[in-house]
């Protein structure tokens, strides 16, 4: 099987030009056409001349993935399956803004791994077996499509990007970092790394590294239940990366980052939603630099969990907005197509509409 070229980086191509008798300069110019204008097959680089097209077609692939099924959602929502080069599928979610006052706003959530080894119990991800890491080119071309669904469909570019499909982003370090690096590129997608969220469910080891690296993109907890023994109920990983190990690793990448970490806090029906909890919330928060996004349960087949209700979820945001805490609300997008937060399972049952 030829190597994909996109697993090249710009001196290994280079260094293959000039090994293979062609000008260094080709290799800029075949890297614009891969990362920039996301080019799907050797025949689109115009500017190269045909033997070189055929040599590079001869030597190499462009596994780009396709789309496989989309879904519209009554709220503007459009998931995506993707059929990887090797029939793998992954889900990505484009996700229009819906307050007049953010009417330019289009959030792309991508996947990172194909299924995912974490098992959180609330996730449908997370009942699936992990297969593979996805490479950075999968994961830009996410991006790429979903953009291209976003100019279609509503007339407007992408404008944010979230590590929020499919997988734990900081399990696929290298190629998730790598994948940032070609969307932030002024050789690439150029976008701002403040406009990109990596979410993780709390490794504290790469929280860390993430800090050494001096990531400049925004990062967000899944943190679900601010007590040991609730978290280890629903997210195993708990078990080997406890509160007090990530309450370190957070004020360690704060420290060389300089940015504020977001706590991503799903409201459990008699689980994680009383004022108890909240409390808990509110002293964890003074552990670290952060804000509170309280999200809406989205039900999985798998599991029997119940979203609270809105009187219990009000109480609950309103504890933590009283003693100074930003809290926001965010409220579930897609639940009728199952594109909604923890629903993404890569189901190739998904119907086009």
């Amino acid at each position: 099987m030829k190597q994909d070229i996109r697993t090249y980086s710009p001196a290994q191509l280079t260094e293959w030009f000039k090994q293979n008798g062609e000008p260094a300069f080709r290799a800029k110019q075949v890297q614009e056409w891969l990362w920039k204008k996301a080019a799907r097959s050797f025949g689109q680089m115009s500017n190269l001349g045909l033997p070189l097209r055929e040599k590079l077609d001869a030597h190499f692939a462009i596994n780009a993935l396709t789309v496989a099924t989309e879904q519209r959602s009554n709220d503007g929502t459009i998931k995506s399956s993707f059929k990887l080069y090797d029939g793998n599928l992954v889900e990505g979610v484009l996700i229009p803004a819906l307050r007049t006052d953010d009417q330019d706003r289009m959030t792309a959530c991508v996947s990172s791994q194909v299924g995912c080894s974490l098992t959180c119990k609330f996730c449908a991800t997370g009942y699936m077996d992990r297969k593979r890491n996805l490479t950075a080119a999968e994961i830009v071309d996410q991006v790429v499509e979903i953009d291209r669904q976003a100019k279609e469909t509503y007339s407007s570019p992408l404008t944010n990007i979230v590590y929020m499909g499919m997988g734990e982003p900081l399990l696929n370090y290298k190629n998730v970092l790598e994948s940032v690096d070609r969307i932030t590129s002024p050789d690439g997608l150029g976008m701002s790394p403040k406009r990109i969220t990596i979410s993780t469910a709390g490794i504290a080891k790469m929280i860390r590294q993430l800090g050494d690296d001096g990531v400049k993109t925004n990062l967000a907890l899944s943190l679900h239940a601010a007590n040991d023994q609730k978290r280890d109920q629903i997210m195993p990983i708990n078990e080997s990366n406890s509160l007090a190990n990530l309450a370190d690793a957070l004020n360690y990448f704060y420290r060389k980052t300089g940015t504020r970490v977001t706590f991503e806090y799903i409201v459990f029906y008699h689980f994680n939603d009383t004022i108890q909890d909240a409390k808990e919330l509110f002293e964890f928060t003074k552990k670290v630099p952060a804000k509170v996004n309280i999200i809406e349960y989205n039900p999985i087949a798998e599991a029997n969990f119940k979203n609270t209700d809105p009187q219990t979820l009000d109480k609950f945001a309103g504890y933590l907005d009283d003693r100074g805490v930003t809290v926001n609300i965010r409220r579930s997008r897609g639940k009728d197509i199952d594109a909604a937060c923890g629903q993404l399972a890569g189901k190739e049952k998904a119907q086009i509409k």
